[in-house]
């Protein structure tokens, strides 16, 4: 038998392949040249979309790009991915309203001028695009137990990356757009879909038929930054001891998704540069997706509450000041109804009030829970009715509720209260001092008798809230619920803005921020509704001033574009 041939063992399964093969042809395994300049040409052409039509995604397309993600390498072949996806209306809205807050948190971080460029970007299609796909790593098993995380620990959620590379290949090979937005606290977009403990999100990813086709990416087209030569990334051998690559560049210092497009589209009609109105541009288009036909006029409501916090010596004024604004609105002679006058506004004044005795938040609760039942209900019937008569403006007047907002801001969002407390109207130092200690010994008093529970709006309204408050959340509700516009205007309504955001997500879509008042807390608190001022005069008036200023200015700016000329399709 010497010198006999014997065949080679060739295994059923697996690599088929000899070693001879391999050896005479290295680049066997590799595809056709049409299959590798086509793969090279989806990878260059691969862009982080933003913009998206309605139309529907079909199941099969879906389910091919989930596929591409799920074969993505691994670690271990641990497979930690997994694939939420999105289309309920109602969550998709609060996604948005959590990346508005935190695109505005993000901004602040920034010097003025880059701040600025980026509140001009488009960063997320998160109401647009038909479906959202949240893409969460599974952590749950301890690194250890997975071969090849010992040592890196993260890999895992690398692996998720590569997953999500994967679905944007796939879905950029066939036409889709894909956005991948990362504007989110993970605690926030975890709580959001109720991810368990040790299960991390990578993020939201849009998906639908692109409303754009960019040639570059966005932020290189908008000069936001650029692409790096290929040169200046690349390190033969290790780290250079001199002239190594140069430190990073830094900068420091959120309706239905046809209608959101629709309103979009109809701007970019007109006869001027896309966003040349900046922030107005943005509310319109906020209006407009609510309702097609605009309105033309509106409601300035003003609510008026008594606060017994003005015992400790809070304020400037004596409490009988909240009778007599309120009785000249009613009269048409305070300042915020010929505010409203001027901006062709109908004023509405309410006295909402408890039915049993109001606390002062310091020893004992500002409200019944009873009694924030009922104020929530009387707001959202005021609210249904004002909403048939075009924008709802929220205004407020009531000596001492700056003060209480304060609280109520510090328990909803966790401030501190020497960052949340103002001068208010008229105070000094002393005054606030006063202030900040009674807010302080309130929100100890309330998480002393409530708890975690403080942290819920019903709660928190009764421990340190007050009857305006409550009234004007109910009203925001109802109105945000007739797929109304709601303006703000100061530190008080916002907050109410704020409790009402929290009894119900998608209030978020018809909120209009009029004004950032002087009050320390209010800036925050915008940011934490993830909306933006129309206006910034240094305010401190109240009385629903700034959002009848600001209404009048966004009536101004709808009618401007309904009257700007309209342009044709390209070619016609």
């Amino acid at each position: 038998m010497d010198g006999a041939v014997w065949p080679r063992p060739v295994p059923l399964i697996g690599d088929p392949t000899s070693a001879a093969e391999r050896a005479a042809h290295p680049r066997g395994w590799s595809f056709d040249a049409s299959t590798v300049e086509a793969l090279h040409k989806v990878v260059a052409a691969r862009r982080d979309v933003r913009r998206f039509r309605p139309d529907e995604v079909p199941s099969d397309i879906l389910r091919r790009i989930l596929t591409a993600g799920h074969q993505a390498p691994s670690v271990g072949h641990s497979q930690p991915w997994r694939f939420i996806v999105v289309r309920d209306q109602a969550t998709r809205d609060r996604a948005a309203q959590i990346a508005d807050r935190e695109r505005l948190r993000q901004a602040g971080m920034l010097t003025e001028e880059r701040r600025s460029r980026l509140l001009d970007l488009k960063l997320d299609g998160i109401r647009e695009a038909p479906l959202g796909v949240v893409v969460a790593c599974d952590r749950r098993v301890p690194a250890a137990g997975v071969l090849g995380r010992a040592s890196f620990a993260d890999t895992d959620m690398w692996s998720c990356a590569c997953a999500v590379e994967n679905m944007w290949l796939a879905a950029r090979a066939v036409g889709l757009g894909l956005g991948w937005v990362t504007l989110f606290q993970p605690e926030d977009l975890a709580g959001l879909l109720g991810l368990p403990e040790g299960v991390e999100t990578l993020g939201w990813l849009c998906i639908g038929w692109p409303d754009e086709r960019p040639p570059s990416p966005g932020l290189e087209r908008h000069g936001w930054s650029e692409r790096l030569p290929l040169d200046d990334v690349v390190i033969e051998e290790r780290w250079p001891v001199t002239g190594g690559p140069a430190t990073p560049v830094s900068h420091l210092a959120g309706p239905h998704p046809a209608a959101v497009v629709a309103a979009r589209d109809e701007g970019d009609r007109r006869l001027t540069v896309p966003g040349s109105l900046g922030v107005l541009d943005l509310a319109i288009d906020r209006v407009l997706a609510l309702r097609p036909d605009p309105p033309s006029s509106g409601t300035l409501v003003v609510a008026a509450g008594d606060h017994p916090v003005t015992r400790y010596g809070i304020s400037a004024f004596s409490p009988s000041v909240t009778a007599d604004v309120l009785a000249a609105t009613r009269a048409g002679v305070s300042l915020g109804a010929a505010a409203a006058r001027a901006a062709g506004l109908a004023v509405e004044a309410a006295h909402p009030t408890a039915t049993r005795p109001p606390g002062d938040i310091v020893t004992t609760d500002a409200l019944d829970p009873s009694d924030v039942a009922t104020l929530l209900q009387a707001g959202e019937e005021v609210g249904r009715r004002v909403a048939r008569d075009g924008l709802v403006c929220l205004g407020e007047v009531g000596i001492g509720n700056t003060t209480v907002a304060a609280a109520l801001a510090c328990a909803l969002v966790e401030m501190d209260p020497d960052q949340a407390v103002g001068l208010g109207a008229g105070s000094d130092s002393a005054m606030l001092r006063r202030k900040r200690d009674v807010v302080e010994k309130g929100l100890a008093r309330a998480r002393s008798a409530h708890g975690k529970g403080l942290s819920r709006p019903e709660v928190a309204l009764a421990a340190v809230g007050g009857p305006e408050l409550a009234f004007l959340a109910g009203l925001t509700v109802a109105a945000a619920g007739a797929r109304v516009p709601v303006v703000l205007d100061g530190l008080v309504t916002s907050v109410a803005a704020l409790v009402a955001m929290r009894l119900e997500p998608a209030v978020h879509s018809a909120l209009i921020a009029g004004q950032r008042s002087r009050e320390a807390a209010h800036e925050r608190v915008l940011v934490e509704l993830g909306v933006e001022p129309l206006l910034q005069l240094r305010l401190r008036s109240g009385e629903g001033v700034g959002a009848s200023l600001a209404a009048q200015l966004l009536l101004t700016a709808i009618r401007a574009r309904k009257e700007t000329a309209a342009v044709g399709e390209h070619g016609a």
